[in-house]
Order: structure tokens, then C-alpha cells, then sequence
């Protein structure tokens, strides 16, 4: 008989056990995601394209980007400008830099001419957690360093920058990109 009241004691509290796993509230649900902003009433980065940048004039962005980079001795940069529709006009290549920044400054110039704004603005969405970003185009180039070339509000190009980290890109790559009046 004492075993018969220990395998029953066993089973109830089982049973207890179950029951009181049910009456356990569910899990509250998630917030939901925030909001994307409304519907805006223009488009955001909506420069509109111009005549596209020519050599000369690439040269000489270029040459703002190679005297900005000078007053730091120890940088260097692979330097890439692009017509609006991201295709390249001008190259320049500093002695001494990595060989992995010939293809990111091309692609940093591409991103900018191709979507209308700075780089940085991709980079600012991935460190978000907005990853989408990835799936808008093969070739985008999420890194600080690529500005629109803008001549009296048309996009004539972009140039790009790589060889030291985001800021330094972006630095030298302003210069070039504000010596366009």
C-alpha cells in the first residue's frame, strides 16, 4: 500500500505541475517595428544629374584631394571619380597605398554618383542594424569616403577615397568633393 500512495503522490504532482505550466501567462509580444517615417512629400537625396564631369575637371578634384592628403604625411589614398552614372573618369593611386583601396574608392565613387549621397549614409544605416541595405545593389559600397560631385544643383559625378579609415577617406575625399563650385 505504501507504494501505491508514493506512485500516486508522484503522478499528482505531475499533473500539478503540468497544470500550473499552463496557467502561466504567454509571453507579452514584441514592439512593433518603428515606424519608416511617413510618407514624405519629396524624395529624399532627389538631386537631379547633369552633364557628367570631364577629365580636366576630374584632374582637378583630384589635385584638392592629393593636397588635403599631404598635410598628413602618412596617408595615403587610391582616389576615383566617376561620371553620374558611376563609370570611371579619373584614377590616381598614391605610392605606398594598399592595393585593396584601388576597387573601394572606385566603389565608393560608384555608390555616391549612382544613389545621390554620401557614403556615410550607408555606413550610418548597417552600424543601425538596417542590413536591407545590402540587398539594394551587388555593388554598393556601405564605407565613409564617397561624396556626390554637385555643380549648380545637378550631380555631375562622385568622387571616392581609400586607403586609411572611414574619417580619413572622408576627409580628404570632402575636399575634393567641396572644390566644386
Amino acid at each position: 500500500m505504501r507504494l501505491f500512495t508514493t506512485a500516486l503522490l508522484v503522478v499528482g504532482s505531475l499533473f500539478v505541475g503540468v497544470e500550473a505550466g499552463a496557467q502561466v501567462p504567454p509571453a507579452t509580444m514584441p514592439a512593433p517595428p518603428p515606424s519608416a517615417g511617413g510618407t514624405p512629400d519629396a524624395l529624399p537625396f532627389g538631386i537631379p544629374y547633369g552633364s557628367p564631369i570631364g577629365a580636366d575637371r576630374a584632374a582637378q578634384v583630384v589635385g584638392t584631394v592629393l593636397a588635403e592628403a599631404r598635410k598628413h604625411p602618412a596617408w595615403r589614398f587610391a582616389i576615383t571619380v566617376v561620371d553620374p552614372n558611376g563609370d570611371l573618369v579619373y584614377f590616381y593611386r598614391m605610392d605606398g597605398v594598399q592595393l585593396g583601396s584601388i576597387g573601394v574608392s572606385e566603389g565608393k565613387a560608384r555608390t555616391a554618383a549612382r544613389f545621390r549621397r554620401e557614403t556615410r549614409a550607408f555606413y550610418n544605416q548597417f552600424e543601425t542594424g538596417h542590413t536591407y541595405v545590402a540587398t539594394l545593389d551587388p555593388t554598393l559600397v556601405a564605407s565613409p569616403g564617397g561624396f556626390p560631385l554637385i555643380d549648380h544643383g545637378a550631380i555631375i559625378g562622385a568622387v571616392g577615397c581609400s586607403g586609411g579609415t572611414g574619417d580619413q577617406d572622408a576627409t580628404v575625399c570632402k575636399a575634393g568633393a567641396d572644390s566644386i563650385h
